[in-house]
């Protein structure tokens, strides 16, 4: 459904998307992982034209997203940022439904629409009024995974979407989404540095590293990777829950 095909990007020197191909299929949750500056964000970027790239091509549905106007791709791909970046000066429901009311849907639908989705992200009806700052990091970002929803996108990009959330609130949408992607299936790519996160969440997960990727697949397969940054960054859990086994009471004990 998606296909990033030798794709390169550049700001000055600095090669932030080196030679990329990279292929999403339909229904799939793929996870790109990567520290600070590996282009993981740049690459999901490239795909609905905030950003253009210097090098090869991106398709969606087989169409090249050049041939697309950005305007119309944007509202037909659904966008989570980190913070839920939400318009503060709109209440919930208004930011909700500022999509569809951008592509001319009714009001009564749009209305509609936003009820269903409220339900969807386990808001309560109540927080329909309400503005964001009145809201807790975690309601925000249900409020913005339900206007990436809105306008019923095959679609949706997640840039980092829980990372600034606390571990509880964090594992709880997480696990929200992941039930959303499969219910209503959608064709999902997320951002994250957190490898415990995508071995979670995702079908598949792609490694990049310095703009580079280095490996992709299943956790199974990426086990079978001869980089050893990949092996580096499998570990990480394996080490935590090692930690964790020593640091807390087993079976009741003391």
């Amino acid at each position: 459904m998606i296909a990033y095909t030798s794709v390169g990007k550049s700001f000055g020197p600095i090669k932030a998307v080196d030679g990329v191909s990279l292929s999403v299929a339909r229904g799939e949750l793929l996870a790109i992982v990567g520290g600070s500056g590996s282009g993981k964000t740049t690459l999901l970027r490239l795909a609905n034209r905030l950003i253009e790239p210097d090098a090869g091509t991106i398709s969606i549905d087989g169409d090249d997203v050049r041939s697309i106007d950005p305007i119309a791709l944007r509202r037909r791909i659904g966008m989570v940022f980190q913070s839920g970046a939400l318009f503060p000066h709109l209440s919930v429901a208004a930011n909700i439904g500022i999509t569809p009311k951008l592509l001319g849907w009714p009001r009564a639908d749009i209305i509609a629409r936003t009820d269903e989705l409220l339900d969807l992200v386990r808001l309560d009806m109540q927080h329909r009024e309400r503005f964001p700052h009145e809201l807790s990091g975690g309601q925000r970002q249900r409020v913005g995974v339900a206007r990436a929803l809105a306008a019923k996108p095959n679609i949706v990009l997640m840039d980092e979407p829980f990372g600034a959330l606390d571990p509880l609130t964090r594992d709880a949408l997480g696990e929200d989404f992941r039930a959303l992607h499969t219910r209503l299936g959608l064709t999902t790519v997320l951002i994250t540095h957190d490898i415990t996160e995508a071995l979670l969440l995702a079908d598949r997960i792609a490694v990049m590293r310095a703009g580079r990727l280095l490996a992709q697949g299943t956790p199974a397969e990426l086990t079978r990777s001869t980089e050893p940054y990949v092996a580096e960054l499998l570990q990480t859990p394996r080490r935590q829950a090692q930690r964790l086994s020593a640091l807390l009471p087993q079976d009741g004990a003391p």
